[in-house]
């Protein structure tokens, strides 16, 4: 993902979706030869130089300041997520020319047992690519049953919002408004990934599903940009119907781009009851997770075993 291409592709986006008639420019006899607006029309708006937006536009230009991006994004009518992810990828930061891997990320204790402390909530730690790092039993059951439930433990197997919703069936069939939920979630991708040019691991991401899902890599090319942390979400679950929660998306304190994500139902709703069932038929089937011995119990246990023999 280079930022230069990147900063031309997303401008060119947004002057095409930008009507002449919507910034007082009057239709032209004949008919234009171009989408949207022109550079110079929109350099001329926004009061930059032609020749300092092109060269903008097209990678060439360092270190633009505050107040020409911000022009430039209240021609182009962008909101402040658009802003913010114009400015990301206008300046941004030195990266080596060989990126390494991301380390492997994990859910700290203290944040395992914050969630399974909270019985009665789904909830479930991302990291900023959408990799579950953790979930409690009832966000497992919720999102995603089908899946071992240790399955955010190793990062082979570990769960991927964005995949799932554009790979897997099962998962796509829990959205009603898969549309929307498809939308907000490329939205979201492409503004870490403004803020993370070099972020090995996310482009492996972003490659995978534009190799793997024509309706992600549609989107995509769209650049659509938006950040979302509060909403209600609409579920159709396969054992208890239809819900609609509300969602809180959380920095996690201490970090940067890992959030808890926790769903609530409207107290007496038809939803809070069907979460209740939800964590009941799953509680009751949910395999029994083996703990692993301490070494005095594992020496009590050796020994006990070493007293039967002796007995027999």
């Amino acid at each position: 993902m280079d930022a230069p291409s990147e900063l031309g592709d997303f401008l060119k986006s947004r002057r095409a979706a930008l009507r002449p008639q919507d910034v007082g420019i009057a239709p032209h006899p004949t008919r234009r030869r171009v989408t949207g607006l022109r550079r110079e029309e929109l350099a001329t708006l926004a009061g930059v130089s032609i020749t300092h937006y092109t060269r903008l536009e097209q990678g060439r230009a360092t270190g633009a300041s505050d107040s020409v991006l911000e022009a430039i994004a209240r021609t182009l009518r962008l909101t402040d997520d658009e802003t913010a992810h114009l400015k990301a990828l206008a300046r941004p930061a030195a990266a080596s020319s060989r990126p390494a891997p991301a380390p492997v990320e994990h859910a700290s204790a203290s944040t395992r047992r914050l969630l399974a402390a909270m019985t009665d909530v789904p909830a479930l730690v991302l990291d900023r690519r959408g990799d579950v790092l953790a979930w409690n039993h009832l966000g497992h059951a919720l999102l995603a049953g089908h899946l071992p439930p240790e399955s955010p433990d190793t990062s082979a197997a570990r769960p991927n919002l964005t995949r799932m919703l554009f790979l897997d069936e099962r998962y796509r069939d829990l959205y009603p408004d898969w549309d929307e939920e498809a939308h907000l979630a490329v939205a979201s991708l492409r503004l870490v990934a403004g803020r993370r040019p070099d972020d090995r691991s996310l482009a492996e991401l972003v490659g995978q599903l534009t190799m793997n899902s024509t309706e992600f890599a549609a989107r995509w090319a769209r650049h659509p940009v938006r950040t979302c942390t509060s909403g209600v979400k609409r579920l159709r679950h396969p054992l208890v119907g239809a819900l609609d929660l509300g969602f809180e998306n959380l920095i996690l304190p201490g970090t940067s781009d890992r959030r808890l994500i926790a769903y609530t139902a409207e107290p007496g709703s038809p939803s809070e009851t069907a979460l209740r069932l939800l964590g009941s038929a799953t509680t009751a089937t949910a395999p029994t997770v083996p703990t692993v011995p301490t070494v005095p119990t594992a020496m009590a246990t050796a020994a006990a075993e070493g007293t039967a023999t002796v007995r027999r």
